[in-house]
């Protein structure tokens, strides 16, 4: 046998192995059956998420009422510290001394009072007795109110001294946790200053802020009434913390603005969550989740689909072939199923099992019949 003869030879039997391979695939798809699911509406609680920002129930810049040099600080920063507990001592000498001054004067305005007010009880009786003129007595009773007008602004002076000097130890106005402490001892600071000295956050509870579209808002309300009776109806909702975990304690949505912001057309809402243990820090930012049943939508088991380039295909069953289908679909919580928006329709049928192997066009033996609950 020639060089060309094997050649040949070789080659008739790999066309007749490739079309018994080819025939043996064919039949294999021909024997292939498939499970189907015919869709029927149903009910599914699903989850929105939001991005959230966290803040205290109160962020209080603490500032100072008087100038001085700080000469002690009582707390650290993330101390944990009650309503009127010192956090900072201001020099007090010279605002002593400036009490001390003020004292002086009060009694020294109150000899003076003392002193008009004898000199015009004399001039009275001399009066009576026609020994002066009215216009003497006249000069008494006037000094009297002047030396009695002295007095008060010297007392308003001492108050006034007083609280300067209340003022050098700057109190927290409200329980909380404090923050940084940019200012050490010996530091001047002053009423003017545009840093704060620290700042209490009072995170006993904590805000937490989101925003919805206009549209979601306008639902909600269509839906319900009325933002009021929207908000009385708002299930529980979660807090998904940065790092991914869940927040166990979870919180209530407490208002929903009434204004649009017109740069984004988003409405800002705001939810109060419980921090007993302090876990919660203001000005950490985390996702809302926002629960909500689904009434009546079509949903279909996420094995059941396949993408290609981003977009979601199934495969209908029409007249016994397998016809794909581009769908769009909502990721329910779960990680197995797809609320469907568009595409599909109560009553149609899909397959549910096997579309990897599947092929457009392709006929379909059905092997067993299931419906979505």
């Amino acid at each position: 046998m020639t060089r060309n003869q094997l050649f040949g030879v070789i080659l008739a039997l790999l066309t007749l192995s490739m079309a018994a391979g080819c025939e043996e695939e064919k039949k294999t798809r021909r024997s292939r059956e498939y499970e189907v699911m015919v869709l029927e509406p149903t009910s599914r609680k699903l989850t929105s998420s939001f991005s959230a920002t966290i803040r205290g129930k109160q962020d209080i810049d603490i500032r100072p009422k008087v100038q001085g040099y700080i000469t002690d600080i009582h707390v650290k920063e993330g101390s944990i510290v009650k309503r009127g507990q010192t956090l900072f001592v201001i020099d007090q000498v010279p605002y002593e001394a400036a009490l001390q001054t003020a004292i002086a004067n009060v009694d020294v305005a109150q000899a003076a009072v003392d002193a008009a007010q004898l000199t015009t009880d004399s001039k009275e009786k001399l009066f009576q007795q026609n020994i002066i003129s009215e216009f003497d007595l006249s000069m008494a009773r006037t000094t009297l109110a002047s030396q009695k007008a002295q007095l008060a602004q010297a007392k308003a002076n001492e108050v006034n001294a007083r609280n300067n000097l209340s003022y050098t130890l700057v109190k927290s106005p409200a329980d909380g946790i404090v923050g940084t402490l940019p200012f050490r001892v010996g530091t001047l600071v002053s009423p003017s200053d545009q840093t704060p000295m620290t700042t209490v956050s009072d995170n006993s509870d904590m805000f937490v802020y989101f925003s919805m579209t206009e549209s979601q808002v306008l639902s909600l309300t269509r839906e319900h009434g009325s933002l009021e009776a929207a908000l009385q109806s708002m299930p529980s909702i979660e807090l998904e913390l940065s790092d991914g975990t869940i927040y166990k304690e979870k919180g209530r949505i407490e208002a929903i603005s009434g204004v649009i912001d017109p740069t984004t057309g988003a409405v800002t809402v705001r939810a109060k969550f419980p921090n007993a243990r302090r876990l919660l820090l203001s000005g950490g930012s985390g996702n809302v989740i926002l629960p909500h049943k689904a009434e009546g939508c079509i949903v279909i088991p996420q094995s059941a689909t396949y993408e290609i380039q981003d977009k979601v295909y199934v495969f209908m069953v029409k007249n016994g072939k397998a016809v794909s289908k581009i769908v769009g679909v909502f990721n329910i919580s779960n990680g197995k199923e797809y609320v469907v928006e568009s595409g599909l329709i109560a009553g149609d049928t899909i397959v549910v099992e096997g579309v990897g192997l599947l092929r457009d066009g392709e006929d379909i033996r059905i092997k067993s019949v299931i419906k979505n609950e």
